[in-house]
């Protein structure tokens, strides 16, 4: 379904049932060069187990028109003004890599209107190397691969299901990098993570529970670069949990059981 947010429709994935305001509802954030499909699996499960789903495309991906968020900052602007759209008081935020510094800036500005936060693939800093940035706008199509590269565990050939996580990751980047014909989205992504510095102070600010779900390999996100976060959040009084799941950052594909059941035992 779609939603206007400052003045343009944002696509919202509901997980194939219809939206009732009235429930309780998760808002599902992708990163860099993703979609709402990233979630397919969580989505349709916690909107078959009591949840309102919107699985969103960001403003100026894929779906969605508008003008792409150039910092976290004015993507979680655009968060808070689909809340309002959607007239939902309450919400949980959940974000994977670039969508979880979105979550969490969003978490802190809306405080007691966010009721969970689960941060997927997180870091802070979330720093690009010059290199990695240099590729994504010059050759963006080497970038891709880079990143697929180090965002799977493996890159093993297709198993018995008949799903490739590597090609499927390629495939997705490409099409979410031709959905928008005026702005280079994988740098423009990796830039707005690389540039974001209000993550303690986020964490600081936050009112609700917070979840971390850490890759045991995700070489794009390891999980010691959330370990600043995670003490931000405790020394703060935050209540906190940290699970730790196989596989690397793309966790929701390559582990999906494992983050599904993570993210539904929190909201839960």
């Amino acid at each position: 379904m779609f939603f206007t947010v400052n003045n343009a429709p944002l696509y919202a994935y509901t997980g194939g049932k219809a939206f009732d305001a009235t429930k309780p509802t998760a808002i599902l954030i992708h990163g860099v060069l993703c979609d709402h499909s990233v979630w397919a699996l969580q989505s349709r499960y916690l909107a078959n187990h009591g949840w309102n789903v919107l699985a969103i495309d960001l403003p100026g991906h894929c779906k969605s028109g508008g003008t792409p968020p150039l910092s976290v900052e004015a993507a979680a602007d655009s968060i808070a003004q689909l809340m309002d759209a959607a007239g939902l008081q309450h919400a949980a935020l959940v974000g994977h890599s670039w969508g979880s510094l979105i979550a969490m800036e969003t978490a802190a500005r809306l405080q007691q209107r966010i009721s969970h936060l689960v941060l997927v693939g997180t870091a802070f800093p979330m720093k690009v190397s010059p290199a990695l940035l240099a590729s994504a706008l010059n050759t963006p199509e080497q970038a891709i691969q880079m990143v697929n590269t180090f965002s799977r565990a493996t890159l093993a050939p297709p198993n018995g299901a008949g799903s490739w996580v590597f090609g499927a990751g390629m495939a997705l980047g490409r099409r979410v990098l031709a959905s928008n014909a005026d702005t280079n989205l994988l740098h423009a992504g990796f830039t707005a993570c690389d540039s974001y510095a209000g993550g303690e102070a986020a964490m600081a600010a936050i009112t609700c529970p917070v979840l971390f779900v850490l890759g045991e390999q995700d070489q794009m996100t390891p999980p010691k670069a959330a370990k600043g976060l995670i003490q931000a959040a405790q020394a703060a009084g935050k209540a906190v949990t940290v699970q730790t799941i196989p596989h690397g950052h793309n966790q929701m594909t390559e582990s999906p059981d494992a983050t599904l059941f993570a993210i539904h035992g929190f909201l839960r």
